[in-house]
């Protein structure tokens, strides 16, 4: 276990990067398993969570080759099936709840696939019936081994059809489309998530033979075809990242340039922060914040209620940033009702920024106001504990706003979906301390 020690209150210059994007990267590399050709995939980020799935896909007997830290090629020539019953699969797939993706690509190409039941954040409820309905509708059989640790599915032959989904699952659309590309005739998905992650994989998949339609939209078309080939692909920027440090920005009272930001992609997130009271330009694709000034929240001159920031399916803002919304609040001038609807459980770490000095109101599970301090009171150094990746980061924003020593335990939850950050926020000024 590792922990990160924080001295707070100096304030971030300089440039940084976003790292490639986590999720579209737990997508693409499932896609691997859809040909016997080798994939390139480039600007793979260095986190736990894609370490994790590489090693899953390994164990499978994919051939990876490292070209660089953030370029792999991957050749899936043949799939070594006996070891997706083995207890050391079963302990991978419960570490990353991408690992349920394996099930799309094995499923189409050689009409039967096996997973462990996936892992992943403790944010509340997340259920696989999308996945499931999906690819049984697709002509799967689906049922569960005898000690109930693994899902077994077949079908002597994938057939298109149309669907409705349940819900716009990101990683259930991506599982049924990557099953649906190798099904015979057409599959149409309505209903279907458009995050920018799907809209890669949808890219990726045709630049290997796929003929999909739609992309980037709810409404996807898919002409089945008999064999994908290999390609190279490059990730997109991580806009949870991009998100990230538009909030530590205004926290820090920094000013901040983001580089290469794939701004044409980031929907609502800039959007988000300015109604917050934020100050960015954009200047080509890199965001430059002006977090060195107050910020203020909007507030509707026709309307006697707060500004209310809530979590919604792409182009809504992305539950994924919700966390970092809550955070930055807390030192804006003004009240924000942050909404948290998809996940019971995400903002059960308020007590936390509550100790430090917050002025939180937790009204339910899923909903806090924010009473912002407009700078006029400092948080307090404290101690903590990570609870998952996104309400990581927000507390060690926190802690760098913070006046003194904060020590954050738990950081394997941090390292799963950010990369190097240690490193990469002490070069823009700040002092974080990493001790095993």
């Amino acid at each position: 276990m590792s922990e990160f020690i924080i001295h707070g209150g100096h304030r971030l210059h300089g440039e940084i990067t976003p790292q490639g994007a986590k999720n579209e990267a737990l997508q693409v590399l499932s896609a691997v398993l859809l040909t016997k050709e080798p994939v390139t995939i480039s600007n793979i980020p260095d986190i736990l969570d894609t370490r994790r799935y590489r090693e899953i896909l390994a164990l499978m007997g994919v051939k990876i080759t490292e070209v660089d830290a953030h370029t792999f090629t991957f050749q899936a020539e043949n799939v070594d099936f006996e070891q997706l019953h083995t207890d050391e699969f079963e302990r991978l797939s419960t570490k990353i709840r991408a690992s349920i993706m394996v099930l799309g690509p094995l499923l189409g190409r050689y009409g039967k696939a096996y997973s462990g039941k996936p892992g992943g954040d403790q944010i509340g409820r997340r259920p696989l019936t999308t996945h499931f309905e999906g690819l049984e509708k697709l002509g799967a059989v689906i049922s569960t081994s005898a000690d109930e640790k693994f899902f077994e599915l077949e079908a002597k032959q994938l057939k298109g059809c149309y669907m409705q989904l349940n819900e716009p699952s990101v990683t259930g659309t991506a599982n049924i489309v990557m099953a649906a590309v190798l099904a015979e005739g057409e599959t149409t998905i309505f209903n279907a998530a458009c995050e920018p992650y799907l809209y890669q994989l949808c890219t990726m998949l045709n630049n290997m033979g796929a003929k999909i339609s739609g992309i980037g939209s709810n409404l996807l078309k898919i002409q089945g075809v008999k064999e994908l080939h290999g390609c190279e692909h490059r990730i997109f920027p991580d806009m949870i990242e991009v998100g990230s440090f538009i909030g530590m920005a205004a926290m820090t009272q920094s000013e901040l340039t983001i580089k290469n930001c794939a701004c044409e992609h980031l929907g609502l997130i800039p959007y988000t922060f300015r109604k917050m009271g934020v100050k960015m330009e954009q200047v080509g694709d890199d965001l430059i914040v002006h977090g060195e000034q107050p910020y203020e929240i909007y507030s509707n001159p026709r309307e006697a209620s707060i500004l209310t920031i809530a979590d919604a399916p792409w182009p809504g803002f992305t539950p994924d940033l919700i966390s970092i919304a809550l955070v930055t609040a807390i030192q804006a001038k003004g009240s924000v009702l942050i909404h948290q609807k998809m996940f019971e459980s995400r903002l059960f770490f308020v007590d936390m920024l509550q100790s430090m000095g917050a002025q939180i109101v937790l009204c339910d599970p899923h909903r806090a106001i924010v009473i912002g301090l407009a700078r006029e009171k400092q948080l307090r150094a404290t101690k903590m504990s990570s609870p998952d990746i996104r309400a990581g980061i927000a507390l060690l924003i926190a802690a760098l706003s913070a006046e003194g020593k904060s020590i954050i335990q738990n950081v394997e939850q941090i390292d799963r979906g950010y990369e190097h950050i240690v490193e990469r926020l002490n070069a823009l000024g700040a002092k974080i301390e990493r001790v095993e």
